[in-house]
């Protein structure tokens, strides 16, 4: 070769260009070979490990910008971060014992706090109404003033009295023992959505009229709450849902098949197949499901029913995603109706994190 035709220059490539990864290798070999130099490090090590630092940070800037977005802002902050983590099953596993400075703490009210008002508020007018029906009696004791004025009148207006808390009391405490109301709001036709607390055990005695089921096509009652179901139902329960699997089976995505409570306070069970996450138009799907189980509730003329977090384990779906979507599908449901039969409207919750989340979503429906 000539003295001209030397060794053509080769652009020097670092091992992050090479191994198709953004964060420096090199650096996390420096860090590996510092930290555990007691053992010997493969030249796959650091490669491996800045590809899962990466995969982490661009999750968590993805959770975090939508949080920040749906707070409706344009710049992340250590609170969305922090929203990220905690809303997100996995990470939040991970990330537990980490404390995000600025990043605030996540909404969460003591049952306790709540349990305590409600239960005082129902002792008061019991006792008021214990006094009057005493007072009522007693009025009634002398002979001569029985056949004075009309003595129809007050014993009336006692069984009203007597009357008004039983029926008040279903669409406000009512539920039954375990159950604690959080919050409400009041929507377009004048119904009530409701979150309780509650564990998923007692999901059986819990007083309403209709229970919303998440299952898949085949309607098992494989996971938590299915099983929750089984239990408090028994043998005839799951002797209806097998008549079901036979007559309305397989269900489609979005559909719903309704049985018999039979075992639980409730009258009716709304078995309803939950899309899975990250299939086709599957919020689309989510909206449907929750319309269709309001409609078929309608259809049976029920005034009350009760919804577990919708989608499970099983599907998959973000828990803050799945919250703004069933209370928008809710909402507008009642919006585009006329009339409906259903008058209370209750979610069971079982958790801080998702209690946390729809207090949240609650609060920004009522904004809107």
């Amino acid at each position: 070769m000539s003295a001209r035709g030397g060794k053509k220059k080769t652009t020097k490539l670092s091992r992050s260009a090479r191994a198709g990864v953004i964060f420096p290798v090199g650096r996390m070999m420096r860090y590996l070979r510092t930290s555990t130099h007691k053992y010997r490090i493969g030249m796959g090590a650091p490669v491996y490990m800045a590809a899962v630092i990466e995969y982490l940070a661009a999750e968590i800037l993805e959770l975090a910008g939508n949080a920040a977005r749906d707070n409706k802002k344009g710049r992340i902050t250590p609170r969305h971060i922090k929203l990220a983590v905690a809303n997100d099953e996995e990470l939040n596993q991970l990330l537990r014992a980490v404390t995000i400075s600025n990043g605030g703490v996540l909404p969460r009210i003591h049952p306790e706090l709540l349990s305590k008002k409600r239960g005082g508020r129902v002792k008061v007018e019991a006792v008021i109404v214990a006094e009057k029906t005493s007072r009522g009696k007693g009025m009634k004791r002398p002979p001569g003033k029985r056949n004075k004025g009309k003595p129809g009148r007050k014993p009336k207006k006692i069984a009203e009295n007597d009357k008004e808390p039983s029926s008040s009391s279903p669409a406000d405490d009512g539920l039954g023992d375990g159950f604690t109301i959080l919050s409400a709001k009041n929507l377009f036709l004048g119904q009530k959505v409701s979150l309780t607390e509650s564990e998923m055990g007692k999901i059986g005695s819990i007083k309403v009229e209709g229970i919303i089921n998440p299952t898949n096509a085949e309607i098992d009652l494989k996971d938590g709450f299915g099983t929750a179901l089984e239990k408090a139902g028994g043998r005839e329960f799951l002797e209806a849902v097998k008549e079901l699997r036979k007559s309305q089976g397989p269900l489609e995505v979005a559909s719903v098949a309704v049985s018999q409570a039979t075992g639980m306070a409730a009258r009716f069970v709304i078995h309803c197949n939950v899309p899975p996450w990250g299939s086709e138009k599957c919020e689309d799907q989510l909206e449907k499901t929750v319309k269709n189980c309001l409609s078929a509730a309608e259809e049976k003329k029920l005034k009350s029913v009760a919804f577990p977090p919708l989608p499970s384990g099983r599907n998959g779906f973000p828990k803050q995603t799945a919250a703004q979507l069933i209370l928008k599908a809710i909402s507008s449901h009642f919006v585009s109706t006329t009339t409906s039969t259903l008058k209370n409207i209750y979610f069971v919750l079982f958790d801080s994190e998702t209690i946390g989340i729809y207090l949240q979503e609650l609060a920004k429906l009522d904004a809107k």
